[in-house]
């Protein structure tokens, strides 16, 4: 069966740097700050700081392995898909459902809890009934936002969290100096286990800053975007949690802290004596601020797990289609009408049975890393590799059965019943529609049992779309290609044996040898091919730098395939082949290069451009990244003419790689000087090579 995830439908990639950190903070800095200190103080005290900063702690192993599966596999829907494709589907639907379920709890709760500061901001108390319309009527706004697609809802999030950020940052600046130390009398000398519990219990608080791996799909290059913007918002939750319970306990005190609903508001009364009023109002806005980019963040990233699980076959296909904005529009539909229902059913008391299952997800989380790297799956490529592996992750576990030992019976029994609801739904809707395993099945393998080839495919097209990192030399390893043509009518057999020679030239390496590994490649199914291009890969030991030998053939070369492990063979004929050799002690680079010669040979017209190409040089321009290389010929008014290569005035990673003179092709060293009508192959980074462009007038 076909895996729903390769439709041609997907998500825009829209969120900036600014939008991951706005969604990451903005689903942080809410119910933990502005509503649960004063129940919080209720059980630790003025030491509630230290639970506080104990949670914001205790979230970093979780938060280490969330950014490190969502860089490898940036995917929509987050816990699920990491879970899933590490743990097996069952682990998946789980983890799937019951993280939608909580993130639906945690935005309808902010919808309902915002209801205590309206009634802050209004001379009357308003009556029930007005709160529940605010919330709904907030819903309905967001989801008009979220329907316009993330880059609209991460826009407003900005907005909404600069707004919040700045109110909380004046509390703090103005709340500071009027803290009373006194009212820290017990900060060391409370119960150590009440602390515990305390961070347990607000350790929700922080959960937020890991929920943006949902939309890890949808941010621009997930690999350096996503670990900054979590990383910032995380150090900025946890300065604006510890330096603002400071400014409640010691403003307010435990006794007026504990009990109250309103705890900033209260502070803020205090802090801005004598119009105490002005004070409350202006903290009350920043509640409001904070609840509505939960709602609005909440909204967006719960959405996309239906979206997730649907294209996996473990809920019905209508919750996989994306609109032609690019959003999954049934899936906001669904998830918004769920979160309006709860809004009638006093979502609180469930929100905080939900801390237990978050905590469980956040164990599963951390094993997910240690099943990935333990499954030695070369196409798992993260682009931020978790510290201290695997000490980091055994901590965040340990961490998460502690926390969850001191939530109490309700919450663990809350926990057991979403994970028998999710392992019925798996049985009872996804077992007879999956035919996928996780990576743990690669670890089994290492002990002698069975592994699921579909996932190492599934990884390498994640590859592919993720592009090459840098540092990857891919335009050097083109531009240093070797390129002949075939002759007509030669096989395969002695296509491979040319190239091996090449190889064998170039790298003191044995000639029938290596023929034979390209052969043997080929036989097995381990070398792709389609659309009339052929991709022989090999990776060897002592591979400084990986080459590349480019053949073209217009006649066409035949071809026997088969699929992997497969008996059957096919003959194909091909235009194209391109030999790759490169380093057996770096195989996530030799796949991203193989990936992108993938990527370069799927563009739309290269066969014709391949077939119409007039010499070697410019079938090298067809794989070469149009944004970091540049050809010019040289007529004078650039002063180069007449100048030896190294008198250049060259941006530093610019790199002249070929110059052909009257149809000859020239390797430039230091020493070559350039002449008239020479024409130049540069390759360097986007912004050298515009430059260049600027110097020579090209556009």
């Amino acid at each position: 069966m076909p895996d729903a995830s390769s439709s041609s439908s997907s998500l825009r990639k829209e969120l900036t740097l600014f939008g991951v950190y706005a969604l990451a903070t903005g689903t942080t800095l809410s119910a933990g700050f502005f509503l649960l200190p004063g129940l919080a103080a209720s059980k630790a005290g003025s030491a509630v700081v230290l639970a506080y900063a104990l949670a914001g702690l205790a979230l970093v192993p979780a938060m280490l392995s969330a950014v490190e599966l969502a860089t490898a596999m940036p995917r929509s829907g987050g816990a699920y898909y990491f879970l899933d494709r590490s743990l097996g589907p069952l682990a998946g639907t789980i983890g799937g459902l019951g993280t939608w379920l909580a993130l639906v709890l945690k935005t309808a709760f902010a919808l309902v809890g915002m209801g205590v500061y309206i009634d802050v901001l209004v001379p009357a108390k308003t009556p029930e009934w007005f709160h529940y319309a605010v919330a709904v009527g907030l819903a309905l706004a967001f989801t008009g936002l979220n329907l316009r697609g993330a880059k609209s809802t991460g826009r407003f999030q900005v907005i909404l969290v600069v707004g919040l950020l700045f109110l909380l940052a004046g509390f703090i600046i103005v709340g500071l100096p009027q803290v009373e130390l006194g009212q820290f009398d017990d900060l060391l000398t409370h119960p150590t286990e009440d602390i515990i519990g305390t961070a347990g219990l607000v350790f929700i608080s922080y959960v937020g800053v890991t929920k943006v791996a949902s939309v890890a799909e949808e941010v621009r290059d997930p690999e350096r975007i996503l670990p900054r913007g979590v990383f910032l918002a995380l150090s900025t939750a946890f300065i604006i949690y510890l330096l603002g319970m400071v400014v409640m306990v010691g403003v307010l005190g435990v006794d007026d802290l504990v009990g109250t609903l309103t705890p900033v508001a209260d502070a803020g009364a205090v802090i801005a004596q004598p119009s105490g009023r002005v004070g409350a109002i202006v903290l009350s806005v920043a509640a409001i601020f904070a609840f509505s980019s939960v709602a609005n963040a909440g909204i967006l990233s719960a959405s996309r797990y239906p979206l997730a699980m649907s294209r996996d076959h473990l809920l019905p296909a209508g919750f996989a289609k994306v609109s032609k904005r690019g959003v999954p529009v049934i899936s906001i539909l669904f998830t918004v009408s769920i979160i309006i229902g709860l809004v009638f059913l006093d979502p609180m008391k469930i929100a905080k049975l939900a801390s237990a299952f978050q905590l469980l997800m956040f164990g599963l989380l951390c094993l997910a890393v240690i099943v990935m790297r333990e499954s030695r799956i070369a196409a798992y490529d993260p682009g931020y590799r978790s510290p201290l592996y695997p000490w980091v992750q055994l901590v965040g576990m340990g961490v998460s059965a502690l926390f969850i030992y001191y939530m109490g019976f309700l919450s663990i029994l809350f926990t057991g019943v979403v994970v028998l609801i999710g392992a019925a739904w798996y049985w009872r809707f996804g077992a007879a529609r999956v035919v996928r395993q996780g990576a743990i099945y690669h670890v089994f393998e290492r002990l002698g049992r069975q592994r699921f080839d579909g996932l190492d495919s599934e990884l390498r097209g994640i590859l592919k779309e993720k592009g090459l990192r840098a540092g990857d030399p891919f335009e050097e390893i083109v531009a240093m290609s070797h390129v002949f043509e075939a002759h007509d009518g030669e096989t395969f057999d002695s296509v491979a044996h040319r190239a091996a020679g090449i190889f064998s030239a170039n790298l003191s390496l044995e000639r029938d040898g290596l023929t034979q590994q390209f052969l043997e490649g080929t036989r097995v199914g381990a070398t792709p091919v389609t659309s009339g291009v052929a991709l022989p890969h090999l990776r060897l030991p002592g591979i400084q730098l990986p080459r590349l030998v480019i053949v073209r053939s217009t006649k066409g070369v035949d071809i026997e395939v088969s699929e992997i492990g497969g008996a059957d063979v096919e003959v194909r004929r091909v235009a194209a082949v391109f030999f790759l050799v490169s380093d057996r002690d770096r195989p996530t680079q030799h796949l991203r290069v193989l990936a992108e010669l993938a990527g370069r040979v799927e563009q739309q017209n290269f066969m014709d451009r391949w077939l119409a190409a007039q010499d070697e040089q410019r079938l090298r321009e067809l794989l070469l990244r149009e944004d970091q290389y540049l050809v010019v010929r040289l007529d004078g008014r650039e002063g180069w003419v007449d100048q030896p290569v190294r008198a250049l005035n060259l941006p530093e990673d610019l790199l002249i790689v070929t110059v052909i003179r009257a149809e000859d092709l020239i390797p430039p060293k230091g020493g070559t000087v350039l002449a008239r009508g020479d024409r130049l192959t540069m390759i360097g980074s986007e912004e050298s090579i515009s430059v260049v462009r600027r110097k020579f007038g090209v556009t």
